[in-house]
């Protein structure tokens, strides 16, 4: 007997289906831990380039499944749905996307069990805090406190999570205290559809700066290679004449081949060797 499918869900994975034909460029995003707020002023920042589209884990695998046979390699993004999936259906350059939603990124204090994505460190000085019972908590979580001023001072810098270490209660309501939102608030673009290329967050997360001196490095490296094994092509063709240029002169002034293009190098070649032979002579 074949099971019943709820209308609803057909109707689901048919327009993501419809989605993932019509757009050139299909995003997967994990919005795990965001807050509806965050999500809110997220989808409200990118509506001009993109739309975000939440559905099950299953049924969205059904609609890239359908969708495959139209669009080369689609069938890879599969892999890409992890935690609490989305799609991001647009037009626009994938690394375009990338930058709006690492610009819609907020800080947010570290909750107990998070993973510290660097070491929290409080620094050494003054605080805000008059003595009272946050002495004792500071020191719950190891920091070295005295008063100056009327008010609790810290006496050394204070590491009090390691990077990739989990947060405790009572240290993210001292890192709370202290202002320090070590956390981003947003939604993680975890890999980009592109015409048959896939672009995970490594590649994504590369900044334009970077990814232009890569660009510019890879044309040097190229250009050095194929003058280093003459190669001729548009770009190197007038390098390699000026240097087979370069490299017959230096044979004929250095064999006393005479030619009259060189007329003025030999005259300058001739008066240095004379000059050479006069400070020898000491003429």
């Amino acid at each position: 007997m074949k099971a019943h499918v709820a209308d609803y869900k057909k109707k689901d994975v048919k327009h993501m289906a419809d989605q993932l034909k019509k757009h050139k460029v299909i995003g997967v995003v994990n919005m795990e831990n965001l807050p509806a707020s965050a999500l809110a002023r997220i989808r409200g920042q990118i509506r001009k380039e993109a739309t975000i589209y939440m559905s099950k884990r299953r049924l969205m695998a059904i609609a890239i499944d359908d969708a495959k046979k139209e669009k080369k390699d689609l069938e890879k993004m599969e892999t890409y749905l992890k935690g609490m999936p989305a799609f991001i259906f647009t037009d626009s350059d994938p690394f375009k996307i990338a930058r709006l939603f690492k610009k819609s990124r907020s800080p947010a204090p570290i909750k107990p069990g998070q993973i510290a994505p660097r070491d929290l460190i409080i620094p050494k000085g003054p605080t805000p805090f008059a003595p009272g019972p946050i002495i004792s908590e500071l020191s719950a979580v190891g920091i070295k406190t005295g008063v100056e001023g009327g008010k609790v001072a810290v006496r050394e810098d204070s590491l009090i999570v390691e990077e990739g270490q989990p947060a405790t209660q009572k240290q993210s309501e001292v890192l709370a205290k202290f202002g320090i939102e070590p956390m981003e608030i947003g939604i993680q673009l975890v890999a980009v559809y592109d015409e048959g290329m896939i672009y995970d967050s490594k590649v994504l997360e590369i900044s334009q700066e970077t990814y232009l001196s890569m660009i510019a490095q890879a044309s040097r490296d190229s250009l050095g290679l194929a003058l280093g094994i003459n190669y001729m092509t548009k770009e190197t063709v007038e390098l390699m004449i000026a240097r087979a240029f370069r490299g017959a002169k230096a044979i004929s002034l250095s064999q006393g081949i005479f030619d009259e293009s060189l007329l003025n190098d030999f005259m300058a070649l001739a008066d240095a060797q004379a000059s050479a032979l006069q400070t020898k002579l000491n003429i």
